[in-house]
C-alpha cells in the first residue's frame, strides 16, 4: 500500500512537470491539464528527460503511462522496452524483468527484441555480486544470456552476452571451489573431491580448473590414492604447466617420489585421454 501511494505521488510530480512545460510553451495558465491531455510523444519525451536527469524511477512510470494511455501506438511499443531499461537503471530488477518479458511476449520479432532480451539477462546478471549468494540467479542469468547469443547472434548485444556468459559460468565454478576448499580444510577429502571433480568435468573451460586439479592432487595424496593424484598432476601439466598450481602439484608429487603422469584406471585417466585427443577443452 505504501509503495502504491509513493508511486502515485511521484506520478503527480512528473505529470505536473510535464504540464508546466506545456503551460510555459503556451504562455502560461492557471489550470494544470491532466496527463491524459498530452500526446504519446509528449509523455515519452518527458520520460526521456527524466531518465537523462537521473530519475529512472520517474521515467519508468511515465513510459508506463505511454503504454497505458496509447496502448496500440508505436510510442507504446518503444516505451515498454524503455520502461524495462529505466527499471534496470534504477536497479529495480524484478520490475525490469517484468517489462522486458512483456515486451518479448508481445513483440518477439521486433527490432528491439534483442535489447529486451539483453535487459532481461542483465536483470539477473547484475545481481551476481559474490560467490556466497544463491546460485539460482546465476543459472537464470546463464539461461537468459544464452537466449541472446543463440536467438540474436548478429545483434549488437551478442558479443557482450558471450563475455558475461563466460563470467557467470566461471562464477558457478567458483562456488564449487569455495565449497570444496571448505571441505578440504576440514579434512573431509571425499566431499572435497566431489566438488573439485564437478569443476574438472563440468566447468573445465573456466579459470577455476587449474586450482581444482591441484586440489585434487592434495586430496588424493591425503587419502593415499597416488594413482589419482599422479593423473590429476599429469592433466595439470599438460594444460596448465606455466601456472603456480602446476608447480605446487609437481613439488607435492615429486616430494613423495611420484611423477606427474597418468596411472591406473580411474575417472581422471579418462579425462587425461580426452585431453590428449583434444576433446577435453
Amino acid at each position: 500500500m505504501r509503495t502504491t501511494r509513493l508511486n502515485a505521488s511521484r506520478m503527480r510530480s512528473v505529470a505536473s512537470a510535464l504540464a508546466l512545460v506545456a503551460l510555459v510553451a503556451c504562455g502560461g495558465g492557471e489550470k494544470t491539464p491532466p496527463l491524459e491531455s498530452f500526446s504519446a510523444e509528449a509523455i515519452y519525451k518527458q520520460a526521456e528527460l527524466q531518465l537523462e536527469n537521473g530519475a529512472p524511477d520517474d521515467a519508468a512510470l511515465l513510459f508506463g503511462e505511454v503504454e497505458r494511455l496509447y496502448p496500440y501506438s508505436e510510442w507504446a511499443k518503444r516505451a515498454l522496452v524503455m520502461q524495462a531499461f529505466s527499471y534496470h537503471r534504477d536497479r529495480d530488477y524484478e520490475s525490469a524483468r517484468g517489462a522486458a518479458e512483456r515486451y518479448l511476449t508481445t513483440f518477439p520479432a521486433d527490432e528491439d527484441a534483442a535489447w529486451a532480451q539483453y535487459i532481461l539477462a542483465l536483470s539477473y546478471y547484475d545481481q551476481i555480486d559474490d560467490v556466497g549468494r544463491d546460485q539460482g540467479l546465476t543459472l537464470e542469468a546463464l539461461q537468459a544470456l544464452r537466449a541472446v547469443i543463440e536467438t540474436y547472434p548478429e545483434s549488437d548485444y551478442a558479443r557482450s552476452a558471450v563475455l558475461k556468459f563466460d563470467l557467470a559460468f566461471d562464477h558457478l565454478a567458483a562456488k564449487e571451489m569455495e565449497v570444496g576448499r571448505y571441505y578440504l580444510k576440514r579434512g573431509h577429502y571425499v566431499a572435497a573431491i566431489n566438488r573439485f571433480r564437478v569443476v574438472v568435468e563440468d566447468y573445465q573451460t573456466t579459470s577455476q580448473t587449474p586450482e581444482a586439479l591441484h586440489r585434487l592432487v592434495e586430496s588424493y595424496l591425503s587419502l593415499g590414492l597416488n594413482e589419482e593424484a599422479q593423473t590429476a598432476g599429469a592433466i595439470l601439466g599438460h594444460n596448465f604447466q606455466s601456472t603456480n598450481w602446476y608447480q605446487d602439484s609437481f613439488a607435492l608429487l615429486t616430494g613423495r617420489g611420484l611423477r606427474t603422469e597418468p596411472a591406473g584406471d580411474n575417472w581422471l585417466r579418462r579425462v587425461y585421454r580426452q585431453t590428449i585427443r583434444g576433446e577435453w577443452l
